[in-house]
């Protein structure tokens, strides 16, 4: 099996607007690959308070390829993969967004969300933002850069995988009480966990 850490960043409001996608990939228990394309959104809106969290401007993506060429470099690595993301409510919108508006069928996969297992596993931590996750667990790196976010989600994954014993990253689940969210080509399920 494997796991694919995804995080996004967008232009503005609008949740198709993604101007930047961060891609990391787990296996046997370590990040062996990370990769980060910019993408050029239809609309070319930035609003100031996005380019204030990740820095990117109009500028930056105007010779960047759209959503659904960036995306499509890695339709071979999603096959049969398990992603994940830290708040995938958000990223998984994003994703269904951008192909809701080039008028693409969704992927099939299925997708954990780091936030909610952190939330399990950890529940004494203050706070399970990612800045405040990597920092616990001594790690070092730029919030809000799709690439990074997405290397220390996949990182936090991993530590959460030896906190409750699991043999990977995708067994985390079956041993907190979390049902995988499900990208299908009709729709989607979300990520969700049992009460405690």
């Amino acid at each position: 099996m494997k796991t694919i850490a995804i995080d996004f960043e967008t232009a503005n409001e609008q949740r198709g607007s993604a101007c930047s996608v961060g891609l990391a990939w787990i296996e046997e228990g370590r990040v062996t690959r990370v990769e980060e394309r910019l993408i050029r959104p239809r609309d070319m809106r930035f609003s100031g308070m996005n380019i204030a969290i990740h820095g990117i401007r109009p500028e930056d993506v105007e010779d960047a390829p759209e959503f659904p060429e960036v995306m499509d470099e890695f339709n071979d690595d999603f096959r049969g993969a398990t992603m994940i993301a830290h708040n995938a409510a958000f990223d998984f919108s994003v994703w269904r967004a951008s192909l809701d508006l080039y008028r693409q069928s969704y992927p099939e996969l299925t997708y954990l969300c780091s936030l909610k297992m952190a939330q399990r596993i950890w529940p004494h931590f203050l706070s399970h933002r990612l800045n405040l996750i990597a920092e616990h667990l001594g790690l070092r790196f730029m919030h809000h850069n799709a690439a990074e976010d997405a290397a220390v989600c996949a990182a936090a994954a991993i530590e959460m995988a030896k906190a409750v014993k699991a043999k990977a990253v995708e067994a985390i689940p079956a041993l907190i009480g979390m049902t995988p969210g499900r990208l299908m080509a009709r729709g989607y399920a979300p990520c969700t966990c049992r009460k405690a």
